[in-house]
């Protein structure tokens, strides 16, 4: 009888071993998507406003060009 309470005691602790912190993971995994939503949204604002230097110059080169 002892032999299966050990046993039973020893599958418990493994199966709590094998599903670890998934609290942490889930909110380490919540940070880091808005980490890389910001990057993206940085890089898209960039690219925007890169895009309306480009236009504002192509503007007024075909202005100076009339």
């Amino acid at each position: 009888m002892k032999k299966l309470v050990l046993m039973a005691v020893a599958i418990v602790a493994v199966s709590f071993a094998s599903c670890g912190n998934k609290a942490a993971n889930a909110e380490q995994a919540a940070a880091d998507s808005i980490r890389i939503a910001d990057s993206i949204a940085a890089v898209e604002a960039a690219a925007a406003e890169a895009a309306a230097q480009a236009a504002d110059t192509v503007v007024a080169d075909t202005v100076v060009a009339e």
